[in-house]
């Protein structure tokens, strides 16, 4: 079976799916694009391999390349449910330190967002924003406005990765976007708004998206309070 990937972001983990063989030839060309517009903006990854149906040592190298690299950027790769001959490669190659496996997609996320953050990040860490909406580029456009202002963002796309976020954190602040996946704006916010009570729950306008990217800009610092400098 041919390579299928699929990948997505929660907070600052970058995940990526795996389906079918990861051999040399396009299969590990293609997993290495996906890693590399990943890397543009993440450096911790799980790769998941829980229906991936053999993996050779080419594909083998290039995740240890991957988790080499993003370890010295302070991040890493983690593997979400391998298969057996996955586990059992691991043990014999003794590469399990450098790409620890976990039970579970949400595991392997998980043991990433509940890491210790460094001191440097805890000093420059403001109030915490969950965001939600699913397009990638309207999360990546709030979550870099908010940052710049002092604000510690987590977005995804996945009313499911939203849950996880909230799971491993808490937030100051839930922001739903106009666009939320699947489910209705105001029903996604009341939900995740029931697993943090504390956090003040905000909405996009639905014209948000289409406005110029200063109009934006200007609705979005108004929303949180902040002074256009």
């Amino acid at each position: 079976m041919l390579l299928s990937l699929n990948a997505r972001f929660v907070g600052n983990v970058y995940i990526i799916r795996c389906t079918g063989r990861v051999i040399l030839g396009e299969e590990v060309k293609a997993l290495e694009a996906a890693f590399e517009v990943g890397a543009r903006e993440f450096t911790r990854f799980v790769v998941d391999l829980s229906e991936v149906t053999r993996l050779d040592s080419i594909a083998m190298g290039l995740l240890v390349r991957y988790a080499e690299h993003m370890g010295r950027r302070g991040g890493g790769v983690r593997l979400a449910t391998p298969p057996v001959f996955v586990e059992n490669l691991l043990n014999m190659t003794k590469l399990s330190g450098l790409l620890p496996s976990y039970a579970t997609e949400e595991a392997a996320i998980l043991s990433f967002l509940k890491q210790r953050p460094t001191q440097e990040a805890e000093e420059k860490s403001g109030p915490r924003v969950l965001v939600l909406d699913e397009s990638a580029d309207l999360c990546v456009f709030v979550r870099t406005v908010l940052s710049r202002h002092g604000y510690d963002v987590r977005s995804t796309c996945s009313f499911r990765d939203a849950r996880t976020l909230l799971n491993a954190d808490g937030v100051d602040y839930i922001l739903v976007g106009p666009g939320s996946p699947q489910l209705p704006s105001e029903t996604v916010l009341q939900s995740l708004t029931a697993l943090a009570p504390g956090a003040t729950a905000l909405q996009l306008y639905a014209d948000f998206k289409i406005r110029d990217a200063e109009e934006a800009t200007d609705a979005l610092l108004q929303m949180f309070g902040i002074s256009r400098a």
